[in-house]
Parts: structure tokens; sequence; C-alpha cells
């Protein structure tokens, strides 16, 4: 794919589903990774489930805005400039997705008192991961139609 056509729908007006779709996939990774790895170390180490679930918030955000500011430090941006980038560019994306996949997981009976050995408690975390998904698509097309959140990286492509 050309980099004229990879960009298409980024400015007002039409956004393709697939650049949406795009965006909220490189959004879920980093939300992945912290949700992930914050609902192992809370539940391996025995935390409340509020705990558990600010400490998966916390690290959404410290590996989705991670992520970002690595593409855009590629581009020889400084530091101070790349988080600007990655703030604007992801943090209501990240919001939304750690919103819903949290509400998932503490509205699942069991799910977070579950254990790691326990299909539920993976189950319940890639449903809700997977439903974040789906629910965060939309919003983000809604955005880079305007403009705003991921649309914001791609100067730095």
């Amino acid at each position: 794919m050309d980099h004229a056509h990879a960009h298409h729908g980024h400015h007002a007006g039409h956004t393709s589903w697939r650049m949406a779709a795009q965006a909220t996939l490189h959004c879920l990774t980093g939300c992945a990774i912290g949700e992930i790895l914050g609902m192992v170390i809370g539940t391996a180490a025995g935390l409340h489930n509020g705990a558990t679930v600010a400490l998966s918030v916390a690290l959404a955000f410290v590996f989705g805005y991670a992520l970002t500011m690595r593409g855009v430090l590629k581009a020889d941006v400084p530091l101070k400039q790349a988080l600007k980038v990655a703030l604007a560019a992801d943090t209501l994306s990240i919001a939304v997705m750690e919103i819903i996949d949290n509400t998932v997981m503490v509205t699942i009976p069991g799910a977070m008192d579950a254990g790691l050995s326990s299909v539920l408690f993976w189950a319940a975390l890639a449903g809700s991961l997977a439903l974040a998904f789906v629910i965060t698509t939309p919003f983000n097309r809604w955005m880079i139609g305007r403009g705003k959140g991921h649309a914001v990286v791609h100067a730095y492509h």
C-alpha cells in the first residue's frame, strides 16, 4: 500500500473503517499489554479488585503512550513533543477502552477472583479486550474524521 493511500481519510470528512480499525488495533496493543500485565500482577499478588483495576489502567496508559511515542521518536521528534503527540493521539481512545474492558472484567461474576490458572479469568479478559476493540473503533473513526485522536500521529509517519 502506498503512503498516500494509507493515509486516505485522515482529514475532516470521510474516514475509512479500515483506518479506524488500524488506529484502534494500535491503541489496543498498548492497552492490552498494560491491562494484561496489571491483571496478572494484581491477581498474582492478591491485590483487592480496585487496586488491580487501577494498576491495569495505569499500565495500559503507560504502554499505550509508549508505543505511540516509539513511532514518533523514530521520526526524530524531541521527547517532550513526542509525549504531547502521544497524549493527544491516545488519551481518549485508551480511556474508552479501559472503561469498557474493566467494566466487563468487574461485572462478569467471579472473573476478577478466578485466578491466573482459570479459564474464566482469561476468557473474560480476552472478551473484554475484544469488546473494547469493537466499541472503540467507531469512536476512533469519529475522532480521526475530525482530525483528532490517532490522526495527529500521522504527520510523523
